[in-house]
């Protein structure tokens, strides 16, 4: 079994693309429009080696969720990069945009880890 995607509201779609795509490499699939529920847009997003993320938006969407609050639901999304480096270099081009939330560091349990967020504050961790 395994993950065949996670999908994603965002409140500015291309935004949204445009961030995987510039950080991530990802492949930004075609548009899809429902015909059932007006105004509802998607984009599946395909990262080189990983499940797919559908990224999605509806008008009338809530602002940003907080980045730091705990809260139920999804925690983060966690991306391996490859190495120690990768993740150094991701943070580095994402800390001017007011992207990073937590410095790179080696946890506890003996990752090298980051956390930044998505242009709708989403948490994606980034590891070695």
């Amino acid at each position: 079994m395994q993950v065949a995607h996670i999908a994603l509201w965002t409140n500015n779609l291309e935004s949204a693309c445009a961030f995987w795509r510039q950080h991530f490499n990802a492949h930004i699939g075609e548009a899809y429009h429902s015909k059932r529920r007006e105004g509802f847009i998607s984009h599946f997003v395909t990262l080189e080696n990983g499940p797919a993320l559908e990224l999605m938006t509806l008008p009338g969407l809530v602002d940003k969720p907080p980045r730091e609050d705990n809260r139920t639901g999804w925690a983060h999304i966690a991306i391996s990069l490859g190495s120690v480096e990768a993740v150094d270099k991701l943070v580095a081009s994402l800390k001017p945009l007011d992207a990073l939330v937590h410095e790179a560091r080696w946890t506890g349990d003996g990752f090298y880890e980051a956390v930044i967020a998505d242009p709708d504050g989403n948490l994606i961790e980034i590891t070695s």
